[in-house]
């Protein structure tokens, strides 16, 4: 028969699916009894109720099951108090948890996905490039920060919403990428009306309060412009840097240009400029430039920053935004695929 230091340490590769680490870590194995034959395990969950019970339970089970002796394995469940969740959130956030002067480490990388104006397709170019990143084996996260129009959640297809463990926030995943946006804590199509401070609150929660877990990339899907948030994503994160989107036509790359200015006076540095929509690919591979041509172009050269490529006007990557689905999923639209590929590697080189 096994002996309990034995069944815990069986138990140490079994992982809370939400939170990614040890469930002994994270003193969430209450009790063990032996009886004869017989292992009978109490699992505090993180909250009463957690939709991830059965999977613990089965993942528990398992790994008691493969030691010797053991015929039968009972799994019983309760769950931690406040004391013991705040414990947790400690331990996993650290004292700083909370605090808005103070943001932890977030990410080896930090790309705010910006615009002069709306339209231009930033959302759509975030969720690609955040799909192109993980393709490349990165840890990646994204944090829709455009709270007005948050369409992140549905372009990512992210089916369920994070879990909020004591005021710590565990974000949505899809297909291993870690997702917050403000469209998870507003009521469905209702229309966010707040003012600077409460936004400033929201954003900084979003940072310091969610279980990032050391990314290698975060994106930030900022709204188009200059505004609060953009001002607060400055403040709080000064080491992240601009990625500006625009469409080839010279008033949307005029408009973007302020962007590039915002970023000088707030001593964020501008990684360069992608340019979507930039052409239709006809039948016989001929482009036509139905918004002008080479708006980003001349932009990258006014600023002074990179051109980190061009994005056709294709009706595939809005069917699969629409969708949640990736690109990257689909080998017929491996064309497609290859451009943000390409954007990619031209960010990385910037690494």
């Amino acid at each position: 028969m096994p002996t309990k230091e034995q069944v815990i340490e069986a138990l140490k590769p079994v992982e809370d699916p939400e939170l990614h680490r040890s469930i002994v870590d994270l003193n969430m194995v209450e009790s063990v009894k032996i009886r004869d034959s017989i292992v009978v395990i109490i699992i505090k969950l993180t909250i009463a109720g957690c939709p991830l019970k059965a999977k613990i339970e089965k993942d528990v089970s398992d790994a008691v099951m493969a030691l010797d002796g053991v015929e039968k394995v009972s799994v019983e469940f309760t769950s931690m108090n406040d004391e013991e969740r705040a414990a947790l959130r400690k331990q996993i956030l650290g004292d700083s948890a909370g605090e808005e002067d103070k943001v932890p480490h977030i990410a080896d990388h930090l790309l705010a996905i910006s615009s002069g104006k709306g339209g231009v397709g930033k959302s759509t170019v975030t969720a690609n490039l955040a799909r192109a990143f993980a393709e490349k084996g990165m840890k990646v996260g994204v944090l829709d920060a455009d709270v007005y129009g948050f369409s992140i959640p549905r372009m990512m297809g992210v089916t369920e919403d994070p879990t909020v463990i004591d005021n710590m926030i565990i974000p949505a995943e899809s297909k291993g990428i870690k997702v917050v946006s403000m469209g998870f804590f507003v009521p469905d199509n209702a229309p966010v009306v707040w003012r600077g401070p409460l936004l400033h609150k929201a954003i900084s929660q979003f940072m310091t309060d969610a279980v990032w877990d050391n990314l290698d990339v975060l994106l930030l899907d900022l709204p188009p412009g200059t505004g609060d948030v953009t001002i607060t994503i400055a403040q709080k994160l000064p080491e992240a840097q601009l990625v500006v989107v625009t469409t080839p036509q010279p008033a949307a790359a005029a408009v973007a240009s302020r962007v590039a200015g915002m970023a000088e006076k707030t001593n964020l540095s501008v990684l360069g400029v992608i340019e979507n929509m930039s052409y239709y690919l006809l039948p016989d591979d001929t482009k036509e430039y139905i918004f002008g041509k080479d708006g980003g172009r001349m932009l990258a050269s006014d600023i002074k920053t990179k051109f980190l490529g061009e994005i056709p006007l294709d009706k595939r990557i809005r069917e699969f935004a629409d969708s949640g689905r990736s690109l990257f999923d689909e080998a017929g639209d491996s064309k497609l695929a290859q451009i943000y590929r390409g954007i990619r590697d031209s960010i990385t080189e910037s690494f």
